[in-house]
């Protein structure tokens, strides 16, 4: 994405404080969007965590993801306080994306251990590039928070250990899980793009505050890149893209 040093545009990438950013109106709704869906994505990742814990075939692993847990509920509690510090109420700002994420972990609830873990890499991964593409079009405060609780939990290199020692014991464990990961793929991706489209502040603070709504062009070359991280991922994995 390009940069501008135009201070007077509300979408002007990371070049200003908080303060002097959240005079604009528009600019200020569509972080506390951001925020929001950031800390909901948070709490439920803590949730499924906690929840996938209880598949994990073995003592060490059932610590391993209850402390990644606790690392994402951490993520959330930042989250939640600079909503609150910036006086937008925390559970307001999350509400509007209980619904499709919920129904996103709904569609795409793991049969087993394994494709727990492929979830939590692919999945949240997807979400994680997406979030930082936004991320550019912040101001230098709310952008470092944000790159902040992106950081990864250990989850990457848990995950990709534990699924290629399960496709290196039983090879046919790969188709499925290949399978797997490009239903994910096309969902977290359908997700990702019903935020852009659903939410008018943040779509147009996205591409840079095009005036006739976002740039279809932009928009595409975005999810471009995101899709080939997703392919370098899987190949960390040891699956087909």
């Amino acid at each position: 994405m390009e940069t501008s040093d135009n201070a007077a545009s509300p979408t002007a990438p990371a070049v200003r404080d908080w303060a002097a950013a959240a005079v604009d109106p528009q600019y200020r709704a569509a972080v506390v969007d951001l925020l929001g869906a950031l800390a909901y994505g948070e709490l439920s990742a803590f949730e499924r965590l906690a929840e996938d814990a209880k598949l994990a075939p073995t003592l060490g692993d059932k610590a391993e993801l209850a402390k990644m847990a606790s690392a994402e509920f951490h993520h959330f509690e930042q989250l939640r306080n600079r909503l609150t510090a910036i006086d937008a109420d925390a559970t307001a700002a999350m509400e509007p994306f209980a619904t499709a994420l919920d129904e996103f972990h709904r569609q795409t609830a793991p049969s087993d251990w394994l494709e727990g873990l492929v979830k939590a890499y692919v999945g949240d991964s997807i979400a994680s590039d997406f979030y930082r593409e936004v991320a550019a079009r912040l101001d230098g405060d709310t952008k470092e928070l944000v790159l902040a609780v992106l950081d990864d939990t250990g989850h990457a290199s848990f995950a990709v250990e534990k699924v290629r020692a399960a496709i290196e014991a039983d090879p046919r464990v790969g188709g499925r899980l290949a399978l797997w990961a490009r239903r994910l793929m096309g969902e977290a991706l359908s997700q990702a793009q019903r935020v852009v489209a659903e939410r008018d502040a943040l779509s147009t603070m996205l591409v840079g505050g095009v005036a006739d709504g976002f740039d279809l062009a932009e928009v595409g070359r975005m999810f471009s890149r995101i899709t080939e991280a997703h392919t370098k991922r899987m190949a960390a994995l040891g699956l087909a893209a």
